[in-house]
């Protein structure tokens, strides 16, 4: 029998190497795998991770560009934007009202929380006398709850930023009847409906939130502008109404902004008292008024409740006198 010779080079040249590595089916690996993709997310180069490393100054100018209701939403992403904005809320909630709601954020200033008060301011604004007096319960409105006088400072004031404060959330609430004209319903004279109370606390615990948060007051300054810009639109489609009305462009509508707000346009000094008068209101900008000599807008200066306030006290001070430690007649 006769023998073949193999070239080795030519016997290894026809091997293939065949091996694969060995899937891993397992409970234990499947779980090792998937922390291993959870670290790697966290130490990976993520959007926030860039942003929240640049100078605290650089973020603060580029939240600036976000609406109020986009914040809140950011404040979800994750535990370091939410850390954040909590303790840079004021920074934020300035940069953004001061070029979207210049206007806006003049007309509706917070009223003054009665903690924020010198105490010995307090005894004049809270005297039982001054509350007689003002009988606020019976003098706001049936869609408006009356402020608590151990919460608020209760000059003319802050009792008129309350007022129109919970006007802006009770106006935004019924925008949708107004847009499909769907009738408001109506609250029969002498009676307090249950749905009424409901919405009325509602309205009023979302606007004690604008009092102690600078972004939830800016937030109601945005709602107020949809409202408005809503509201101009409507009575602009109705070819029947011909009275006087801010002029808005789609530029304006789609800035964001109240800059058109600046213009001249129809005062609003009247107070919508009954929700009767939603139907025809177009901007409800109070505490400022139309000055026709400078052809601008004036508007209730911050400092008015300073003067409100002392004002209480000297007429307190002619009416009262201190006798042992206490307010006597």
């Amino acid at each position: 029998m006769r023998s073949v010779d193999v070239d080795e080079d030519d016997e290894l040249g026809a091997l293939e190497d065949k091996t694969e590595p060995l899937t891993l089916r397992s409970r234990r690996t499947e779980r090792a795998r998937k922390r291993q993709a959870r670290k790697a997310g966290k130490t990976g180069h993520q959007p926030y991770h860039y942003l929240m490393s640049l100078p605290y100054e650089l973020v603060i100018e580029i939240l600036s560009f976000l609406r109020p209701s986009d914040i809140f939403n950011l404040q979800r992403v994750n535990r370091s934007f939410h850390l954040f904005i909590t303790d840079s809320e004021g920074s934020i909630a300035r940069a953004i009202s001061s070029w979207r709601y210049v206007c806006l954020g003049r007309c509706f200033r917070s009223p003054v929380l009665i903690e924020q008060m010198d105490p010995a301011i307090r005894v004049f604004v809270q005297s039982p006398h001054r509350q007689d007096q003002l009988n606020i319960y019976r003098r706001f409105p049936l869609h408006v709850q009356p402020p608590d006088p151990g919460e608020l400072c209760t000059c003319l004031t802050c009792l008129q930023r309350w007022l129109s404060l919970c006007l802006v959330v009770d106006f935004a609430h019924w925008q949708r009847n107004l847009d499909i004209g769907e009738p408001i319903p109506m609250i029969p004279p002498g009676r307090l409906p249950e749905w009424n109370r409901a919405l009325v606390t509602s309205n009023a615990a979302i606007v004690r939130k604008a009092l102690r948060s600078p972004l939830w007051h800016a937030r109601l300054l945005e709602t107020h502008l949809d409202s408005t810009t809503r509201s101009i639109r409507r009575h602009t489609e109705n070819k029947g109404n011909k009275r006087q009305r801010f002029f808005m462009s789609k530029e304006d509508l789609e800035s964001g902004s109240d800059r058109f707000l600046a213009g001249p346009g129809p005062p609003s000094l009247d107070i919508p008292y009954h929700r009767d008068n939603y139907y025809m209101l177009e901007a409800y900008l109070p505490e400022r008024a139309w000055n026709a000599t400078s052809k601008s807008w004036t508007y209730v200066p911050a400092e008015q409740h300073d003067k409100d306030v002392e004002y209480i006290k000297s007429t307190k001070t002619r009416t009262y006198s201190r006798h042992d430690g206490s307010l006597t007649r």
